[in-house]
């Protein structure tokens, strides 16, 4: 059996480099990862159209475009902080780019896009970054959706053939008479643009499997370009002017009030987008990672300022304002990508396009792009997030901020929707719901939402309606009670109690609050992070604890009060509808292994059997217990469980007393030792060179204890397959086995691992994450050692009798197998051994 972790377990090398590392000195000749070679050409071939169409978008240079994605992925990639993000010239920039250009000109707005990376750099150094994720996503979601819906009605004019209005009412105002005058050759471009851009994606069989490789965006806009020039179609298209002709940035000149407007919006919008999307970066890559472990967090400080940077670059370079981008990050991610080095050789690539490729580019036609951001604009329009507001009831907020982005601008919209916000969260705070039930004469009041002094008339109300005597309830459903509510139901419930009635203050899930704290001490409390404490016991001298009689009936008593009100209704239900538990527990009796709170378990889930050493005798001996066995005919026969489960645990002092019994049949036979001569089966397979030691998954026994409890739960499957009942539950296909190893110094749980093909184990036990359920997970139809037939390497034959050979006395208790250690550590090397002599 090889030592070597499974196929779903990852693997780290020692030379491979971390996600979010920074590059790293590398001795090789070629020290970038064919991954982020591979990821940086699929990011390129998105980027390029989508570049030109931004630029085409905005009134701006189509040059500016391509400066700002390579600025994007050359300066932002090495400097920021979120190394798998792509950044650069981003739709949500589109609106407020092309405003400033229609106002103050190309050469200011470049000079404001400098201006706001200073501004970027200024914040990054207040470290002011995690809180831009403080505004509310309904804010957010709703000023990129009316981004979107102002860049699609804009492009959608040049689809249609025609030029774009300056404002969104005039856009869709014109519509109108734009599609009175339609343009054949513009619109058959743009309607092969979108087609292609949409069915993509979707191109069945293998034939498209492949051709899914090229991003959608590209394969579009090539259609595009190669019907144009085949066909001859007279429409607009790219026209590159000389990079010695290229527009640079001037000094500033308007309004200084509107300049600084506009250095703000540029700084909120690029500052946000780029945060948001670095924190989706890091969901995609702990999604990608192994259960999300080891993946550092983005740097969202260092991130800002490489941002920053990039824009003090690119407007310098006369470029269009920079911004993460999710679309471009997020393919990536998808791509492979693992280091810095995909986002800024994707930059690079830009600029060998934009130096030898202009004659290339001067091919595409103007439509094809415009349909392309018309597209991306639409897509911005997210119905994911739509969903997402709508079930934390913001949808008020989402549609002011995007009907106030879309009629008067994005500072403005942005600023109507966090005031709106705010409404909203007072309105809540303030609302309160105070309602009145009887039931068996308990009287409940609940008080849903926050009580303040404004409830306080109606709560009063409330409470002196319920009658003199009677058992009284309150539930606060809040987080916040002021001064005024507090002294009003503090009163209130002074004077019932005096009048002879009985008052239980609660929260949502019957918690009584308002207890002192030194009615119990804090570790006590049921279900908590659980210790082994006693309150108030008077202990001796030496420090141990002396026995007072009281600590039964204490336990009791903290069940009746604070553990039988919340089980009390299910209780009632089994007690009607009888049990139906859907697994026989077979575990050991050692005081430790609380199977309830192992297998997070509650009333009527697992029917339990509990012995020394957790063992399942033959059936048929003469020593056989019949307990054992009235137990497993009962609950497979009469309760039809779905799952065996037989668990042992670390230290297990049955498996320590096997171990260091006097062997010989003069030894005094003892009730406990005439019941562990059921684990000598146990003994036999550990020493038998004919079964692979079982071990747990990634690391080797500690000791000779460990490897004897690991291999006690496999021998006692085999046991329980002696079993009639068991057996033919198995051949029906109605019943399944399971292994399960608990640690008890590390609170840990392990599984045997399911049969191969050929129903044959590994005998390997394999760690529970904290993300998976331990016990409710186990009745899983194709998993479970019960598919195993008995091949050559079963420990018992037919019978159940010990195998012949084993190399371990039945009368008595020694080990003499040649490759067993005296209780020292297993090795690797030991292991091997047995793998090869296993297999011969």
């Amino acid at each position: 059996m090889p030592l070597c972790p499974s196929p779903d377990r990852t693997t780290t090398r020692p030379d491979a480099q971390r996600p979010h590392s920074p590059p790293g000195h590398d001795r090789r000749r070629f020290p970038i990862a064919g991954v982020d070679l591979s990821a940086s050409i699929s990011v390129f071939l998105i980027a390029l159209p989508l570049s030109l169409g931004i630029a085409l978008a905005t009134g701006a240079p189509l040059q500016a475009g391509l400066v700002a994605a390579a600025v994007g992925g050359l300066v932002a990639g090495r400097f920021g902080g979120a190394p798998l993000q792509v950044s650069g010239p981003a739709a949500g920039l589109t609106v407020v780019t092309a405003e400033l250009i229609q106002r103050y000109g190309w050469r200011t707005t470049c000079a404001i896009t400098v201006l706001a990376g200073l501004a970027q750099l200024g914040l990054a150094a207040l470290r002011v970054a995690r809180s831009a994720l403080a505004v509310s996503p309904a804010i957010v979601h709703g000023m990129l959706a009316g981004i979107g819906v102002t860049i699609a009605l804009a492009q959608l004019h040049i689809v249609l053939g025609g030029t774009p209005q300056s404002s969104t009412v005039d856009n869709v105002l014109g519509l109108p008479a734009q599609l009175a005058d339609l343009h054949p050759a513009a619109l058959s471009i743009s309607a092969l643009t979108v087609a292609v851009l949409l069915l993509w994606p979707r191109l069945p069989g293998r034939a498209g499997h492949a051709l899914r490789k090229i991003p959608a965006a590209l394969a579009s806009v090539a259609a595009a370009t190669a019907l144009a020039a085949f066909a001859g179609l007279a429409v607009p298209r790219v026209d590159l002017p000389s990079w010695s002709s290229h527009i640079l940035p001037g000094l500033p000149q308007g309004p200084v009030l509107g300049i600084a407007a506009g250095v703000v919006t540029i700084t909120l919008v690029t500052s946000v987008q780029s945060l948001l999307s670095a924190v989706a970066v890091d969901k995609l890559v702990a999604a990608r990672a192994d259960h999300g472990h080891g993946v550092p967090r983005s740097r969202l400080d260092r991130e800002l300022a490489g941002q920053g940077a990039a824009n003090m670059v690119s407007g310098a370079l006369g470029g269009l304002p920079v911004a993460g981008v999710a679309v471009r990050s997020v393919a990536n991610v998808s791509a492979g990508a693992m280091s810095r080095n995909s986002t800024m050789l994707h930059g690079l690539w830009i600029v060998l396009a934009a130096l030898l490729l202009v004659p290339l580019l001067d091919l595409i036609p103007l439509p094809a792009l415009a349909a392309l951001v018309m597209v991306v604009g639409i897509q911005m329009v997210n119905i994911t997030h739509i969903r997402s507001v709508t079930r934390h009831r913001e949808v008020l907020v989402y549609a002011v901020t995007l009907s106030g982005v879309v009629l008067v601008g994005i500072l403005e919209g942005v600023a109507l929707g966090i005031a709106v916000a705010i409404a909203v969260a007072m309105h809540r705070l303030a609302k309160t719901r105070i309602t009145r039930e009887e039931h068996e004469g308990r009287h409940l009041v609940r008080v849903r939402g926050q009580l303040t002094f404004l409830a306080v008339p109606r709560l009063s109300r409330a409470l002196h309606q319920l009658p003199p005597g009677a058992h009284a309830v309150v539930e606060l459903d809040g987080s916040f009670m002021d001064h005024a509510a507090y002294e009003t139901l503090h009163d209130w419930q002074a004077g019932y109690l005096r009048a002879g009635g009985t008052v239980d203050v609660t929260g949502p899930s019957g918690d009584r609050i308002g207890e002192p704290d030194s009615a119990s001490h804090g570790c006590c409390r049921p279900w908590t992070p659980w210790r082994n404490h006693h309150c108030g016991e008077p202990h001796a001298g030496d420090g141990t604890r002396r026995p007072t009689g009281h600590q039964l009936a204490s336990g009791i008593g903290k069940f009746q009060r604070n553990t039988a009100p919340r089980v009390r209704d299910e209780l009632a239900r089994l007690a009607r509808e009888g049990q139906r538990p859907s697994q026989l527990f077979l575990t050991c009796a050692d005081s430790r292994l609380v199977t309830s709170m192992i297998t997070a378990s509650g009333p009527g889930d697992l029917f339990t059997v509990r012995n020394v050493g957790n063992l399942v005798p033959l059936p048929g001996e003469e020593s056989g217990d019949d307990s054992v066995a009235a137990a497993i005919e009962y609950a497979v026969e009469v309760l039809r469980v779905q799952s065996i489960t037989v668990c042992g645990h670390s230290g297990c002092g049955a498996m320590q007393a096997l171990l260091s019994s006097t062997p010989g049949p003069d030894a005094p036979q003892s009730p406990l030792r005439r019941w562990l001569r059921h684990g000598l089966p146990s003994l036999e397979r550990m020493a038998s060179r004919r079964h692979a030691w079982a071990r747990i998954s990634e690391r080797l026994p500690a000791d000779a204890v460990e490897q004897l409890c690991l291999t006690n739960v496999v021998q006692q499957l085999e046991h329980l397959r002696a079993y009639e009942p068991v057996a033919r539950r198995l051949a029906e296909g109605t019943l399944t086995l399971h292994g399960m190893y608990f640690h008890v110094g590390e609170a840990q749980s392990y599984l045997l691992a399911g049969p191969d093909e050929q129903h044959r184990y590994d005998d390997v036990f394999d760690l529970v994450p904290p993300s998976k359920a331990p016990v409710e997970d186990l009745d899983a139809p194709d998993g479970g050692p019960d598919a195993r037939d008995s091949g050559p390497d079963a420990p018992t034959g037919g019978s159940g009798t010990p195998a012949e050979g084993s190399g371990a006395s039945v009368e008595g208790t020694s080990v003499t197998g040649p490759d067993m250690p005296a209780g020292g550590r297993i090795t690797p090397n030991m292991i091997k051994d047995r793998t090869r002599v296993r297999a011969s």
